[in-house]
């Protein structure tokens, strides 16, 4: 059975497709990575880890699927360091240290609009680190593009939740690309791209989707 690799299992997405993946009958077993304990389960090995310190020589490398929903906002992370090595660094690490260890597919939650040779730093970092994914040579790597996330946070600030209400109401009237993402249909697609996708590169988008994302 496959086995598949949570990084960020603690955040909206990543808690999401943990709970998709356990209940998954495809799936024999799960390892999360993450900074804080989550709740146990028979097929899960949770691993609590400082991200900025990953064992090269680690068993729980060896996987078949990875699924990177690592992230963060300037607001929870100020040091411009600290916030560059959650958004790139840490994925990028952990898809090395996968792809040694042979795993085939790689699913990533990136962002609307990453492009390496974007003028925001913000989307420039994420498509630098598409690019960089896109080289390691993944047999199968799925990039999600969200926008805003429509999901319930366990401590969402009060302006991320007014912007995806302000998305929300304008939804109708918005381009596809720009309404609200749901956080539980981006989770269903990490998962299958995890462990079902078709080789090659897939970039999903709120458009590429249609219904899966609000």
């Amino acid at each position: 059975m496959t086995t598949v690799l949570i990084a960020g299992a603690t955040g909206l997405v990543g808690g999401l497709a943990l709970g998709l993946a356990l209940a998954d009958s495809r799936i024999g077993r799960v390892v999360a990575l993450t900074r804080r304990p989550v709740e146990t389960h028979t097929n899960l090995r949770n691993v609590v880890i400082d991200f900025s310190d990953l064992p090269a020589d680690a068993d729980w490398w060896k996987v078949d699927g990875v699924i990177s929903a690592l992230g963060t906002t300037r607001a929870r992370t100020p040091s411009p360091d600290e916030y560059l090595a959650i958004d790139r660094d840490y994925p990028l690490a952990i898809a090395h240290l996968t792809r040694s260890q042979g795993a085939t597919r790689f699913a990533l939650v990136s962002s609307l609009g990453a492009d390496p040779r974007s003028r925001f730093a913000y989307t420039r970092r994420k498509g630098e680190l598409e690019s960089e994914l896109a080289a390691l040579a993944f047999p199968s790597l799925t990039i999600v593009r969200p926008s805003a996330l429509d999901g319930r946070r366990e401590s969402a600030r009060l302006d991320e939740r007014l912007a995806v209400a302000v998305l929300k109401s304008l939804a109708p009237v918005l381009p596809s690309p720009w309404r609200p993402s749901s956080a539980t249909a981006i989770a269903e697609l990490l998962v299958e791209g995890a462990i079902a996708a078709r080789p090659g590169i897939a970039v999903k988008t709120n458009a590429d989707v249609g219904s899966c994302l609000t």
